[in-house]
This record gives structure tokens, sequence and C-alpha cells, in this order.
């Protein structure tokens, strides 16, 4: 019986990290999400790092920010600040509102019961000027501190698809 267990087991695993592996899309460069709280909250003083490694300068990218969020989420959008640092240090600042919420007050994104992950393309056709690490720091920048209901931030960079 136990032979048997590992084995139920090892399928489970091999399946799971087949369907995560078949999910990911064509010209997809770099996925990361990170946690925010476990009180399932966002303060504005808790900003998450990504480190984004461009090794083709050549090619535009869409880069999309993630929001995984739960039903209770209070507002329209959620207003982020994003800071670039470029591998030759330099740094620009832009502010993006994440649609969270339709003009009917429905929410946006994938649910998953009372959770919903929502993507956000904020920089179409990018070109990187140089290639190396580029660092992105992310910060929420609603007017209410704590942003709650907030659960993680994610930064997804693809290859942008001249042929659409």
């Amino acid at each position: 019986m136990i032979k048997i267990k590992n084995m139920k087991k090892i399928f489970s695993i091999c399946l799971l990290s087949f369907l995560l592996f078949s999910c990911q899309q064509e010209g997809r460069i770099y996925v990361k999400h990170l946690d925010l709280s476990p009180e399932v909250e966002w303060l504005s003083k808790d900003k998450r790092e990504f480190k984004v490694p461009i090794e083709d300068s050549s090619i535009p990218y869409n880069m999309s920010l993630s929001l995984r969020y739960a039903t209770g989420y209070q507002y329209q959008v959620a207003k982020v600040e994003v800071t670039e640092t470029s591998p030759s240090g330099e740094v620009t600042t832009a502010e993006y509102d994440l649609k969270i919420r339709d003009e009917k007050g429905d929410y946006i994104g994938d649910p998953g019961f009372d959770i919903w992950d929502s993507e956000h393309m904020i920089e179409a056709d990018k070109i990187y000027p140089e290639t190396g690490t580029y660092t992105y720091q992310i910060e929420h920048v609603m007017p209410n501190d704590p942003l709650i209901f907030a659960m993680s931030i994610g930064v997804i960079l693809d290859k942008a698809n001249k042929s659409q």
C-alpha cells in the first residue's frame, strides 16, 4: 500500500508540473509574483522588488503587472508606483492605475472562489536600451494605508507579437 500511495504522489506531482509548464505562454520572458502581508493587506512601506534579465535589446516587449486580491477590495483601481533601475543605474518612475472593477462595479480578473487574479499591461512595445538586469520596485500609492484585500503583486514580461 505504501508504494501505491507514493506512486500516486509522484504521478500527482508530475501532472501538476506538466500543467504548470504547459500553461506558460509562448514568448513569455519573465514571470514572478511576490506575496504581500499574511494579513491580506499591502502597507505603503512594503515595496516589492523584481530583478528582470534582458538578454536582447533589439526586440520590443510587453510589460504587465499582476495583482491578486480578495473579494472585498473596495476601490475601482489600485494605484501603484513602479521604479525602474537600468543595469547602468538610470532610474525612472511611473504611476499606473490597475483597474480592479468595471463600470458596473464587478471585479475584473480570473476568479477562484473569493480570490481574483488580474493582469494589467502597463507598457506595450517597450524597448530596453541596454541588456542586463533591470530592477523594478513596486509600491502602492493609494490614499489609504494599508490597502486591504491585496494579496500579491507580480511582474510579467512577454516578447511583443508584432504580427497582431
